[in-house]
């Protein structure tokens, strides 16, 4: 049944991708330019795919539709990165020169624009208030997001609850709207849409809290380990490891976290500091209970191979390395 599984993605991984490289974004050749070298370099399609699956979960068969439809997901998520790079001044994204280092930071945020704008034309050339008012809403909550997180910089007194707050609208809207934007389409009752919507809520949850682990643990693509740290942004390994820390570790840590120019050195003994009072451990054991929820919500969807599949990525988000 996994190989099936497996199969079948990566099945519908490929469609994706063939769509992507269908379908022209713009008709402007440096539009283009700008948003292939990020749309192409390398991501998982976790949120197209998402859309897909919950909508062949609910019956829906209209393929073209439901391909395009998806597609504005990975815009709505490459757009964020572009303007991530610009306010993080990153110098790399997925292994490579990040876009503002190639055509500047103004070019980046314009084309990231762009992205946005696309994804809403698609989303309203479906005449479906429902799925405008989902799409529209989670726009705001990302930019939300964003906004919170900038304002959380060095904030060591950061609690769970607004980190949870944070990732909910940086990361988590997203993916929840698009299990539910699939719901949608498939014409899948109020109560389907709900529970997929909640499912891709608490997948997106564990989704986030695993990126920030990575950050510090690695990942097999070479991720930057301890951008995080030296950018001062809090996540749940330092949020948990401060909260149960000794008097000396936490001001160590706290006095690290805050230090510019931090050094390889500063981050290892950070990274020591978090270890030993369980932030990585913790920090895991909170994406699995966010896993387990999201399994929940899945009870009331018809038993399918892509409502297997919507199961499998869940263990996979647990499981991912990059």
């Amino acid at each position: 049944m996994r190989e099936e599984i497996k199969r079948l993605i990566k099945e519908e991984l490929s469609q994706i991708e063939t769509w992507l490289q269908r379908l022209c974004i713009s008709q402007h050749p440096f539009i283009n330019q700008v948003s292939e070298y990020i749309l192409f370099s390398g991501g998982k399609r976790i949120r197209p795919l998402l859309c897909v699956l919950s909508a062949k979960a609910l019956g829906e068969d209209s393929k073209d539709q439901l391909y395009q439809t998806s597609l504005l997901f990975e815009y709505l998520h490459v757009a964020t990165l572009l303007h991530d790079d610009v306010v993080d001044s990153a110098e790399f994204r997925r292994g490579r020169k990040a876009a503002r280092n190639l055509w500047g930071n103004q070019a980046t945020i314009l084309v990231g624009d762009y992205l946005y704008a696309k994804a809403l034309k698609i989303a309203s050339s479906l005449k479906n208030p429902n799925i405008m008012e989902a799409i529209t809403e989670t726009t705001f909550l990302m930019s939300e997001g964003e906004i919170l997180q900038l304002l959380h910089l060095d904030d060591t007194y950061l609690s769970e609850a607004s980190y949870n707050e944070i990732i909910y609208r940086k990361t988590a809207a997203l993916i929840s709207c698009s299990c539910k934007v699939g719901a949608i389409l498939s014409g899948g009752s109020s109560s389907q849409v709900d529970s997929l919507g909640n499912y891709g809520l608490n997948l997106g949850m564990a989704f986030q809290i695993i990126d920030d682990l990575l950050d510090y643990l690695g990942s097999e693509t070479g991720k930057d380990r301890g951008k995080d740290f030296r950018e001062g942004k809090i996540t749940l390994p330092v949020i948990l490891a401060l909260d149960s820390a000794s008097e000396t570790d936490r001001e160590r840590l706290i006095t690290l976290l805050k230090k510019r120019d931090s050094s390889q050195e500063d981050f290892q003994i950070a990274f020591s500091i978090i270890e030993k009072n369980g932030g990585f451990q913790r920090s895991l054991q909170k994406a699995k209970d966010f896993t387990m929820q999201a399994k929940e919500f899945l009870k009331e969807i018809p038993d399918s191979l892509y409502k297997d599949s919507l199961f499998f990525i869940a263990d996979f988000i647990l499981e991912r390395k990059k």
